[in-house]
């Protein structure tokens, strides 16, 4: 699936430094910078979806010494 963005001018060319410095493409960073960036982005909504349900009192929360 293609898909375009506009890169603000700053990335754009933090890109294109990485590009002639390791000879890599810009279409490699571009989807290292992805696959990284979705990891964190998940992680943060994974992460607010059970702290709702923590504060609507629907998910189970134990002590440290429970879980111990």
């Amino acid at each position: 699936m293609a898909s375009t963005i506009q890169l603000v001018p700053e990335a754009e060319k933090r890109i294109d430094s990485l590009v002639a410095r390791t000879g890599r493409s810009k279409d490699f960073f571009l989807r290292e910078i992805i696959k990284r960036g979705l990891e964190d982005v998940e992680d943060y909504y994974l992460a607010a979806e059970v702290l709702e349900r923590v504060r609507e009192d629907t998910e189970a929360v134990y002590s440290d010494a429970e879980v111990r």
